[in-house]
């Protein structure tokens, strides 16, 4: 029983981080920008992974706090989670129904790693989605596990994270030519879609054990 709760948490945060991080923005622009560029990509994919698992972190640490000994606030949030990642979901399908590329110029003058990391940090941090994402609505879930399983929960949430923004700046040489395709996303979209909707009908099923 325990495997499986630790399965099943990893692999929920795991599903989670990336349906919400695989998305046309600002930030995977930059990092497949500097992965085209081929400059200072190492430092740029660590931070970017390292913030969000800081943030995932923090969001559910303190959302746990906020939630103990509050089971109908737990329930009343695990609901709102459900009904935005709807939302989400069914707006990434809308999405897929439209053209749309992610354009990363690989052009430009040369910048010290502190400039590079500044920028990454900007489209990271100045990103209110960022704060949205990670320490709202993934932290909110991952406060819903209980003891140890917050950390498998949070671990695949990094990884997830991780794995994505590698694939973006050390592949970024195979990633462009697909990414710059509209269909790609179209079809990146629906699948990031139906994949949201599914894990909304997880948390609701959640939300209405606990009520």
């Amino acid at each position: 029983m325990a495997y499986e709760q630790i399965t099943t948490a990893f692999i929920n945060g795991f599903f989670m981080s990336l349906v919400l991080i695989v998305a046309i923005g600002a930030q995977n622009a930059y990092v497949l920008r500097q992965g085209l560029r081929r400059e200072h990509v190492s430092a740029v994919v660590l931070f970017c992974a390292a913030s969000d698992a800081i943030l995932i972190t923090a969001g559910v640490a303190g959302m746990a706090q906020a939630l103990e000994g509050r089971p109908v606030f737990a329930t009343a949030l695990a609901g709102l989670g459900a009904l935005f990642l709807a939302a989400y979901g069914l707006r990434a399908l809308w999405r897929s129904r439209q053209a749309g590329a992610l354009q990363a110029a690989a052009h430009g003058t040369s910048l010290s790693r502190a400039a590079v990391l500044a920028q990454a940090a900007g489209f990271t941090l100045l990103n209110p989605h960022v704060y949205l994402d990670t320490v709202l609505l993934v932290g909110s879930t991952g406060a819903q596990y209980s003891g140890s399983f917050k950390a498998w929960f949070v671990a695949g949430s990094a990884l997830a994270s991780a794995l994505w923004f590698s694939a973006l700046g050390f592949g970024a040489r195979w990633l462009a030519p697909v990414f710059a395709r509209p269909r790609a996303w179209q079809m990146l979209d629906a699948l990031i879609g139906g994949t949201m909707l599914v894990l909304a009908a997880l948390l609701a099923r959640r939300a209405l054990l606990g009520a």
